[in-house]
């Protein structure tokens, strides 16, 4: 008998529609998966076998031939288990025949209890997309698939639950989808007031923030690199839903969604250590799979010791910082994963960390200083928009009872230059640091004499086209954060005190 049972394959973030055929024909006993599957499904006739008996199944003696169609897409993972097993049945004639309206995943226990999967929003936006009316997930990925209304979403905690469901004995209620308050959107640890003293390196995070800038610190170890990096998704407006949406996909598939949660709120902050491979950053594998870069979508990359990094990894950045994606390209087929994210580096100014310290001395030659700086190249320095220095305090400085901001203040000031970006830019989630040529030429004019400040610091400086479009971007933000409309001299040279440390950097 033949039997047929629609499910879904995870590709990347994205879902694609699987039909599951089943055959059951007289022979000597054998259980064959075809259509390009991954040793996890080809595993799971041992899992189905255990489950069916344990469920109060008889598992079909008989020639069993199972195919995954369509049959040339790779495929991996353990969510097609439960439609295997109720293709059996229903091949075998325990259960009734599954309606083409339903889609089923779900990893199946030996006991036959279905156990969470990854990937389960995108798996239910497809069904959306796809016309199905009814799915069938685990019962804990069940509140992050009812995300979706389109679809009736029904927790499945037990293979007998499932059948119970078809055979109209038991029905499977749909999962409500859950009212998210606005508190859930904005619940963190940490705040911009913890960090005393460094006014220059906040200003250069909230400038970042408003205008989605990446930036880079400079100065000794312990002066609160990290600490200020921390706390900048803080600063940053609330996710819309599209933007929720999206990142939640992301680390949903890649298996990083918390526990009882329907949709991520807090913009990502990823902190790769310096060890990270070149795959671990921008995504690979035999089946592509998203790295840290596209797991920052839509939030902060903190690379701490910037200089510790491979080369060739750091270079790996460039483009993905460019275009806002990166594509992973394999011999059967390409993936191309979203990879929009602020960059924030953190760096010392020398091997030892205390090149320019008051009270410190340095230790490092010169030779040590110039390779310790060769190891990020100018490439990708002139991709960052802002550096600052953040140096050492007094002791007076850092016990100094002086009013910090908080980081819900600074957060409406950002909040409010990114509604007028996207007002002028048109496009929602869209910020300055996003600006093609044709639109810095006509929402950043200049006056005389910002082009007689902007000459002189190329010339001085060696500033190069990009750098000036940096800049003329960070100045827009800064008279965004004023609102104003029009560039000022003084937004201009605020902008080129930050592009001039980038510069600086370089040569620290």
């Amino acid at each position: 008998m033949l039997s047929r049972v629609r499910s879904a394959v995870l590709v990347g973030i994205d879902a694609f529609p699987l039909q599951i055929e089943v055959d059951i024909h007289n022979g000597l006993p054998a259980f064959t998966v075809v259509g390009l599957p991954d040793t996890a499904i080809k595993e799971s006739r041992e899992r189905i076998r255990s489950a069916l008996r344990n469920s109060g199944f008889t598992f079909p003696d008989g020639v069993i031939t199972a195919n995954l169609a369509p049959a040339d897409l790779k495929k991996e993972g353990t969510q097609l288990d439960l439609a295997l097993a109720v293709a059996i049945l229903n091949a075998s004639g325990q259960v009734p025949h599954v309606p083409d309206h339903a889609l089923l995943a779900g990893e199946l226990s030996l006991s036959g209890e279905v156990r969470a999967i990854h990937g389960t929003l995108s798996i239910s936006l497809m069904a959306s997309r796809e016309g199905v009316k009814e799915l069938f997930v685990p019962g804990d990925n069940a509140p992050e698939a009812a995300v979706c209304d389109d679809v009736a979403v029904r927790p499945v905690r037990h293979l007998k639950d499932l059948t119970g469901h078809m055979g109209g004995v038991d029905r499977i209620p749909a999962q409500p989808s859950e009212a998210l308050s606005p508190s859930e959107r904005t619940m963190y640890s940490v705040d911009l007031s913890d960090v005393r003293g460094q006014w220059q390196a906040k200003r250069a995070l909230e400038i970042a923030a408003a205008g989605g800038h990446n930036l880079l610190m400079v100065g000794p170890p312990g002066t609160g690199k990290s600490i200020l990096a921390q706390r900048l998704p803080t600063l940053f407006p609330p996710m819309e839903l599209e933007e929720s949406l999206e990142t939640t996909r992301i680390h949903s598939a890649a298996g990083l969604l918390p526990p009882d949660t329907s949709l991520l709120w807090a913009r990502p902050f990823r902190s790769p250590h310096h060890t990270v491979s070149y795959a671990g950053l921008t995504g690979g594998g035999t089946v592509p799979r998203p790295g840290e870069i596209t797991l920052a979508h839509n939030g902060v990359l903190f690379l701490d010791e910037l200089t510790e990094f491979r080369r060739d990894t750091l270079e790996a950045l460039r483009q993905p910082m460019e275009n806002g994606s990166v594509t992973i390209t394999r011999s059967n087929r390409s993936l191309t994963f979203p990879a929009r994210f602020m960059l924030v580096a953190a760096m010392n100014p020398c091997p030892c960390g205390h090149l320019g310290h008051p009270k410190q001395p340095c230790k490092c030659t010169p030779t040590q200083v110039t390779r310790y700086r060769s190891k990020i190249s100018g490439p990708l320095l002139d991709r960052i928009d802002l550096a600052v220095d953040v140096p050492a305090l007094t002791y007076d400085e850092f016990t100094a009872d002086s009013h910090s901001p908080r980081s819900d203040e600074v957060r409406k000031r950002v909040s409010d230059a990114r509604k007028r970006q996207f007002q002028r830019l048109k496009i929602p989630g869209r910020t300055n640091a996003c600006m093609g040529p044709r639109e810095i030429e006509t929402f950043c004019p200049k006056e005389p004499e910002i082009d007689r400040i902007l000459k002189s610091a190329m010339d001085r400086f060696g500033l190069s086209g990009r750098s000036i479009h940096r800049t003329l971007k960070v100045a827009r933000t800064i008279a965004d954060l004023e609102d104003k409309d029009i560039l000022e001299p003084s937004h201009v040279a605020e902008a080129l005190q930050f592009r001039i440390q980038v510069t600086e950097a370089a040569k620290y």
